[in-house]
């Protein structure tokens, strides 16, 4: 059984498909519905739509193979003064939504005289004993948090230090102090980008020569993490962009065999094909010539004979479609439905078609028309 379809139809229908297998989105546009019905209907699945209808990207053929992750390898750090993290449980930091009377306030103060002194003798347990009784009694002094912070920061137990500056942060973002002992705590760990914004911020808001030293410690890490990411930033960009580039290089290539096939049958056709006189007719129908009086829709015809795929930049252009759609109705009836070769695909396929519309654009206007008016 032969298929009656004409051979240079069939050569249309690849195209298309070989299009729609290069940029399976354009399946998903409205007047496409029926392809993708069709797919549907015997078990197919057309992939969701990732590409902007101005710009359609064909998704890669094959999923890039992942980089090794070597690039640590290249990142040298001195861990001088680094430790091991503690993993005690939480210290007490009080009741934060408590209001101190003025005894408590009172007391508390007195706590923290006694701490301070038994800080100065090194006995750091029982300065922390202390700072915890005084802040329970007041757990609004953000110092007594920064202070307690200290302690365990001697003590080695970097983790309990940054909790208490992070509390102390949270009563008073600009204390120096916790901003200091939470940075100290943070080179321990081996935190130096962290550590380095803290040491920062302890010398911005009160300069201190211990601050400052322990900031020109941290210094050569933090700056070798921050160039050593903008590297690795800069080549994952230039990984998209390249994979964007091959994306746009297969649709152009698509795009352009989808033209070059439709232009041969259309070659082959020549002279044979009917309704091309009555074309000739139709571009010199006055409502046609009214039509290509306005700049926008002849500039989007001579866009669209120069790449046939540039009508999906038009798609949301209520305009330009309902002109494009008046066209096919007008010259479908004038040709007795014997559409000129390209018409399914793209009118700007037809032969002379650009020269035709710009020819139609210099034209004299029909009467009573106007510059602005478009076809409605």
């Amino acid at each position: 059984m032969s298929i009656p379809i004409k051979p240079e139809h069939l050569a249309q229908l690849k195209a298309f498909i070989d299009m729609c297998i290069a940029v399976p989105g354009i399946l998903h546009k409205p007047e496409l519905a029926f392809v993708k019905s069709f797919i549907e209907h015997f078990g197919g699945t057309v992939p969701k739509e990732t590409a902007k209808p101005s710009e359609p990207e064909p998704e890669p053929e094959h999923e890039p193979a992942p980089e090794p992750e070597s690039e640590e390898s290249d990142l040298e750090l001195d861990m001088t003064g680094v430790i091991e993290p503690d993993t005690d449980a939480p210290q007490k930091m009080g009741n934060p939504t408590l209001q101190p009377t003025e005894e408590e306030i009172a007391e508390s103060q007195a706590k923290r005289s006694e701490a301070v002194s038994a800080f100065a003798e090194k006995d750091y347990e029982k300065a922390l004993e202390l700072y915890t009784e005084a802040i329970v009694l007041n757990p609004q002094a953000a110092l007594l948090y920064a202070k307690r912070g200290q302690v365990y920061l001697l003590l080695n137990k970097p983790n309990a230090c940054i909790r208490d500056c992070n509390r102390a942060l949270e009563l008073n973002p600009d204390s120096a102090a916790a901003h200091k002992f939470r940075g100290r705590a943070n080179h321990l760990l081996g935190n130096f980008e962290e550590a380095a914004n803290d040491l920062r911020l302890a010398c911005k808001f009160d300069f201190d020569e211990q601050a400052d030293e322990w900031l020109r410690e941290v210094t050569p890490n933090a700056r070798k993490i921050e160039e050593h990411r903008r590297k690795k930033e800069r080549r994952q960009q230039e990984k998209l962009e390249k994979e964007r580039q091959e994306r746009l290089k297969k649709a152009r290539e698509s795009a352009k065999a989808y033209e070059e096939n439709s232009r041969t049958s259309q070659t082959e056709t020549s002279g044979t094909t009917p309704g091309m006189g009555d074309f000739q007719k139709f571009m010199s129908d006055p409502e046609v010539l009214q039509g290509f009086q306005d700049p926008e829709i002849a500039k989007a015809f001579a866009e669209m004979d120069t790449n046939p795929t540039n009508i999906l930049k038009y798609q949301s252009n209520p305009k330009i479609m309902a002109f494009i759609n008046k066209m096919a109705t007008k010259l479908a009836s004038k040709t007795g439905g014997n559409m000129p070769p390209g018409f399914p695909g793209m009118m700007s396929g037809m032969p002379g078609f650009a020269s035709a519309a710009a020819g139609a654009q210099d034209a004299p206007k029909p009467p009573n028309s106007q510059d602005d008016v478009g076809l409605d």
